[in-house]
């Protein structure tokens, strides 16, 4: 187990706008109002498509990661994740999961690791900024050369 007492800092509202790409506005509101890291405890809204980790093809490593992507299109959504600072690029490294409803399918839901949107009428984010520890997200090549989150240093 890992664990670190968090100082928060800032706290925001935010809503992407139609046709908006989630990851794109995510990545232009972190950069806009200068977010290092933090999280998100929830986000609503609706997306017209989106890719999702998934696979019809069954699991042939249970254990191992999967990398294979699934398309779902208009879907209600609910999500949330943690913001990581790559200090090699300067960047943010989202980790969202998603919780979705087809809308056209009975609301049937799908829930994985939110890998692409697309945001139809809107999406309403709560953004927790994290002060400190740094935040980051490591490769472990141990496991998969999944990245997993580690707190470092307060920034």
């Amino acid at each position: 187990m890992r664990a670190s007492e968090l100082t928060l800092g800032r706290t925001f509202g935010v809503t992407f706008e139609h046709g908006e790409d989630f990851f794109e506005a995510l990545a232009a509101f972190c950069k806009n109002n200068d977010v290092r890291q933090g999280y998100i405890p929830m986000f609503i809204g609706a997306f017209s498509e989106a890719e999702i980790v998934g696979t019809c093809d069954g699991l042939t490593h249970p254990e191992q990661p999967l990398w294979d992507r699934t398309r779902v299109e208009f879907v209600e959504a609910l999500g949330g994740g943690t913001l990581a600072h790559d200090p090699a690029t300067g960047l943010v490294v989202p980790h969202i999961h998603l919780a979705a409803g087809l809308k056209g399918d009975n609301a049937d839901g799908r829930t994985s690791h939110l890998l692409s949107a697309r945001v139809q009428f809107l999406s309403e984010l709560m953004v927790v900024e994290v002060a400190g520890p740094t935040m980051t997200r490591p490769r472990n090549p141990q496991l998969y050369d999944v990245p997993l989150l580690t707190f470092g240093p307060t920034s």
